[in-house]
């Protein structure tokens, strides 16, 4: 509703600046060049930040100092703290990063952002910066028009850095010309009045324009054409800076509750630097002088001043938050509280996720895991088991022979409502995924599709398996009581062993030992008929439980064999070109029947 009203009265205001000022066109011309330069600069790097960000982000999430410097040097690099803070939270969100590393990065962030600040008051006021801007144009343009991605993403990030270039050209000399019809200074307020009144309108130009480095770049050209006061700069930086968590908490708004908060650190953040440096501005002032005479910068030259100002109320804000970030972690976890959800309520899947492709697949495959969970859940209670026991440490024959109570499992009604919809939701989201990704993510998501796809076979071979197992397990024939106890132990082996892959997959050789597991599977599968055939000739079971036991025994092959099946794609946690790697030497189906009629004794 409030867009409604504000899109046309911003329109109004600059149709009527328009009209009064050339001068004020070219100004208004030039942000709009910068913003576009900023959108094209954010499209570039995306297209770099497939596989590799996700490996640096999985590296420097494990020491809060890294999270820190991930968040100083990317924003530095990409010079766009918003873009860095959306692609936190889109991490945050697939479940890639914890939100005490999120918290880290956005600090660090605010730091990497002061050195746009540095850029434009030390080069692009002194160097007639577009004529550089031209030619990266030309040849952005001409990359942009390629095929390959990774051209492309050149190109994105070429054409972006001409349009900044550009933008700031006409902001420079849209504000000279300016200063000979009107000076602005003398609407400065002097004070904490002029203080309060300026970091409401630099906070105001931030969440319209939804970047603070372009109100900075405003701020600093104004203050170079000596159209605002070296104060009020001051004032509209601060402004500037807490006006950037707008585009943190729009991006929020389509993530999960981990998102939302750590939307809710970036505002607490900017909102507590801002606080200090209203409150400290004249003692800033005094130490920005003293550091400025340090570092040689003239005592006049008031637009690296603003910069050194930049950067020196960041690093306070930093130093002031970094030693309170788990007691900020906690605070938001009962702020924000996660709202009580059905076992069948996607906990991943979101449009901050989708926002890149990498952290869409992070997301599938967590929730893919998520819908495991429910399913081993229920797997384990159609074998008269409790999952915990089957994940525990105690011997697999302690587990059995305790387990010998039918535990009632309905596992219609179970997968009805923890599993089928939560299926649906992951195949919905893998569907809208598919588009401006490459063919090895397509590959990798049809992968998780089809694990999906095993782990709800797995679910409905239990389902046929779960009749005679809770009648026999317990049966007076301890033969019969025998191997379908066996059964029982053969699946729960199958499920502990993929609980210990699960969380000791960090090397290839990990996920390639569930091949010994396919091949013990199968030597027992080809072994049973053997020693049936033994047991109806001595009498010791009739033909009829015979053929029940391998009917049964048919259906925990097929359950064991979809739950590897979905082990091999799920626990596997390297990049795409390892997955397909180790994939490759996987044995097939051929090669694992052959493996086991080799072997005259089981693994």
């Amino acid at each position: 509703m409030m867009q409604k009203f504000l899109l046309p009265f911003l329109f109004a205001i600059l149709a009527y600046g328009f009209w009064i000022s050339p001068d004020f066109k070219e100004i208004s011309a030039g942000v709009a060049i910068f913003l576009f330069g900023m959108l094209a600069l954010e499209e570039g790097f995306k297209a770099f930040t497939g596989g590799f960000l996700e490996k640096v982000l999985q590296k420097t999430t494990n020491k809060l100092w890294k999270s820190v410097s991930f968040g100083v040097i990317s924003t530095t690099i990409m010079q766009s703290s918003s873009l860095v803070s959306v692609i936190s939270i889109s991490f945050i969100s697939a479940g890639l990063i914890s939100l005490a590393a999120g918290i880290g990065i956005v600090f660090g962030a605010n730091l990497g952002t002061t050195t746009g600040a540095w850029l434009v008051a030390g080069l692009g006021l002194k160097v007639k910066i577009s004529a550089y801007a031209m030619p990266m144009l030309v040849f952005g343009i001409v990359l942009i028009f390629q095929k390959s991605k990774e051209l492309k993403g050149a190109g994105y990030v070429l054409a972006g850095l001409g349009f900044l270039f550009l933008g700031i050209h006409h902001m420079k000399e849209g504000f000279e010309a300016f200063k000979d019809n009107i000076d602005l200074t003398a609407y400065a307020v002097e004070g904490y009045a002029g203080v309060f009144l300026f970091t409401l309108i630099g906070l105001v130009a931030t969440v319209v324009m939804q970047s603070s480095h372009a109100t900075l770049v405003l701020i600093i050209t104004a203050l170079s054409a000596q159209q605002i006061t070296y104060e009020n700069a001051l004032a509209l930086a601060i402004g500037a800076n807490v006006g950037t968590t707008i585009t943190a908490v729009i991006g929020s708004l389509s993530a999960n509750i981990q998102g939302r908060r750590l939307a809710g650190a970036h505002l607490i953040f900017n909102l507590v630097t801002g606080f200090v440096a209203i409150l400290f501005i004249y003692q800033l002032t005094d130490l920005v002088d003293t550091v400025s005479h340090l570092l040689g910068i003239d005592t006049d030259n008031f637009t690296l001043k603003l910069a050194v100002f930049h950067t020196i109320f960041n690093t306070i804000g930093v130093a002031l938050m970094l030693p309170f970030v788990s007691q900020l972690v906690t605070l938001l976890q009962k702020v924000l509280k996660e709202a009580s959800r059905k076992d069948s309520t996607p906990i991943y899947l979101n449009d901050a996720a989708m926002s890149l492709p990498n952290t869409a697949l992070a997301a599938v495959r967590m929730e893919t895991l998520h819908l495991y969970d429910n399913a081993a859940r229920i797997i384990a209670g159609g074998l008269s088991l409790k999952l915990e026991d089957i994940e525990g440490d105690r011997p697999l024959d302690e587990v059995i022979f305790k387990s010998r109570k039918v535990l009632p499992t309905d596992i219609d009604e179970l997968y009805q409502n923890t599993v089928k919809s939560l299926y649906g939701d992951i195949v919905d989201f893998i569907s809208r995924v598919q588009g401006d990704i490459s063919p090895e993510q397509t590959e990798e998501l049809f992968h998780l599709r089809a694990a999906g796809r095993d782990i709800v076979e797995a679910i409905k071979d239990t389902k046929h398996l779960q009749k005679n197992l809770s009648k026999y397990f317990l049966a007076d024939n301890p033969y019969i009581q025998s191997e379908y106890n066996a059964l029982r132990k053969r699946l729960a082996s199958v499920m502990r062993t993929l609980h210990q892959v699960r969380h000791h997959s960090d090397d290839t050789a990990t996920v390639l030992s569930l091949d010994a597991l396919k091949v013990e599977m199968k030597e027992h599968d080809q072994r049973l008929g053997h020693e049936l055939s033994g047991l109806i000739r001595q009498h010791l079971i009739s033909a009829q439980i015979s053929v029940s036991l391998m009917n049964d025994n048919t259906y925990a092959y097929d359950v064991a064999k979809n739950l590897v099946q979905m082990g091999e794609v799920l626990f596997s946690n390297g990049n795409l070109d390892q997955k397909q790697a180790e994939r490759s030497v996987l044995l097939s189906e051929d090669e694992v029947e052959a493996l086991a009629n080799s072997h005259k004794e089981p693994l």
